[in-house]
């Protein structure tokens, strides 16, 4: 990359570590700054200081209320869900909807399209 490129910030937020973990370096080898949150709540206390480019929210990590949050921050956001989470997720406009069972791969894949 040049020096004046710029370049994109994603924030994943994952209550597992590893896959949380593998996505961040998948992310940052395709040239992403990404940042981990164990929860939505970590995330959103970070949005007076930044912004991101896009929001990866796995949504056992978030509440329905912080959901609604994190698409005040005006940025598209990715959900990866399963059937539990289903019953609200419709009420969102997601910029892409990923269902479990995904690899790191298919997740890293959407995110580069989307920004």
């Amino acid at each position: 990359m040049g020096g004046n490129e710029a370049v994109s910030v994603v924030w994943i937020i994952d209550p597992e570590q590893w896959p949380r973990v593998l996505l961040r370096a998948e992310l940052i080898e395709r040239g992403i700054d990404a940042v981990g949150y164990l929860r939505a709540g970590d995330a959103l206390s970070q949005l007076g200081a930044r912004f991101p480019d896009l929001i990866v929210v796995d949504l056992r990590a978030a509440t329905r209320d912080e959901v609604s949050q994190l698409f005040q921050a005006g940025v598209p956001v990715i959900a990866i869900a399963g059937i539990p989470e289903s019953p609200w997720i419709s009420e969102f406009p997601w910029s892409a909807v990923l269902r479990r069972p995904i690899s790191i791969g298919e997740i890293a894949d959407t995110v580069k399209s989307r920004i």
